[in-house]
């Protein structure tokens, strides 16, 4: 089982030469902020404890996304999709077995 989602975060993870690219879909306005699964083969479900308007939602997806990673939330950054559900997260400084590691224990 293990092998078979960590096949599948190759789909959504791209690594890059300073960090990581996390492909995400988004779903605004829940109780709490946490990884919910796989959004079919191409992104992680998230959902945000935050309103969709004025970027709060964006933001929300950086500080958790840094949390997360224990990274600090200037190394995290939506840099594709700030006004839509499906985003493209850059962070900064990590490797991707790190991540890996990291999204393994919650998925």
């Amino acid at each position: 089982m293990a092998s078979r989602v960590e096949s599948k975060l190759e789909n959504f993870l791209r690594p890059a030469k300073d960090g990581i690219y996390i492909q995400l879909r988004i779903s605004p306005g829940a109780k709490n902020t946490a990884i919910k699964g796989l959004y079919g083969e191409n992104a992680i479900k998230l959902s945000i404890a935050a309103p969709p308007t004025q970027g709060k939602a964006n933001l929300e997806v950086e500080h958790y996304l840094a949390r997360l990673m224990a990274v600090s939330a200037s190394k995290v950054a939506v840099v594709k999709g700030t006004s839509s559900r499906d985003k493209l997260v850059f962070v900064r400084g990590v490797e991707p077995e790190q991540i890996r590691t990291r999204l393994n224990s919650i998925l």
